[in-house]
């Protein structure tokens, strides 16, 4: 009996470690668009909590950086935000020993829009980029908007499509094979996210990502929206629109013989603000 009390110990004290195994910080990732007050005042108060509170921008996806860092200081400061800095880096300077130390003392990151591709050629695989790891399994809360949102996972659409030259893509088809997708900065290892979802129609794309890497949870964001991946692996929709969630993992994908792809049994929620996702479950929980 004894022999078998501890080994019941130790198997509740093996799984409560598992639970606990996650990070501890919070993803707050933007579909795009306009950002409300209430929206971006929620993502600098998870921001106090870690660190010093300080908020570290990244502006290297934005065309036009000398605009945005500044616009975005302004937001985050006339929001409350009361330590915040702005970087806008290439590899060369991300690369150098203790880079990372930019981050001392950081409660948020936040990475603006523009070119994803853009951001991870400046940071992936950088003493940055393995602080930020780092960071988000301590506490620090991870957020951004647009080209910020699509760096979220480790498998990144980059907006392009094959079938267009390897250019921006128009997605009016589901093919095989046509999605240009790369490397992301991998905070979510289990769900591909895209962004500006609803309101440019990028439905087409995001099942056939899914379909392809049926391991993986599409997770469609709209634009002045958010998803907030709370550190007990729950998907909570911010906001005014709405979040997509495709799930293939129990689906079969076939390929016709012109590369066109059918999926059987994927299962597709519209979210609502307030809306909890459970992603290991794959069920919609009460609100």
């Amino acid at each position: 009996m004894r022999r078998a009390a501890l080994v019941s110990l130790f198997a509740l004290l093996a799984f409560s470690a598992a639970a606990q195994a996650g990070p501890k910080g919070y993803l707050f990732i933007v579909g795009g668009g306009e950002r409300d007050a209430p929206l971006m005042k929620r993502y600098i108060e998870l921001a106090s909590r870690f660190g010093t509170g300080r908020i570290v921008i990244f502006t290297m996806a934005s065309g036009v950086p000398q605009e945005v860092g500044p616009e975005l200081l302004a937001e985050f400061k006339g929001l409350g935000a009361k330590d915040v800095v702005v970087h806008q880096l290439t590899r060369d300077e991300a690369m150098r020993p203790g880079s990372e130390k930019i981050l001392d003392g950081a409660g948020g990151v936040w990475f603006s829009g523009g070119d994803q591709a853009r951001l991870t050629a400046a940071l992936l695989d950088t003493p940055i980029h393995k602080r930020m790891l780092e960071l988000y399994d301590q506490g620090c809360v991870i957020g951004g908007t647009s080209a910020g949102a699509a760096v979220m996972s480790e498998v990144m659409i980059t907006g392009d499509e094959k079938r267009t030259g390897n250019k921006e893509g128009s997605w009016e088809v589901i093919w095989a094979d046509d999605i240009i997708r790369s490397r992301g900065f991998g905070f979510i290892k289990a769900a591909v996210i895209d962004q500006h979802f609803v309101a440019r129609r990028r439905l087409n794309r995001l099942i056939a990502t899914v379909s392809e890497n049926p391991r993986l949870v599409g997770v469609g964001i709209d634009e002045s929206t958010a998803v907030l991946v709370r550190p007990d692996g729950r998907y909570e929709v911010l906001g005014e629109n709405q979040v997509i969630i495709f799930d293939a993992r129990k689906a079969k994908t076939v390929k016709s013989t012109t590369n066109r792809l059918g999926v059987r049994g994927m299962t597709m929620h519209v979210l609502l603000a307030g809306d909890v996702y459970n992603l290991a479950k794959g069920k919609v929980e009460a609100r």
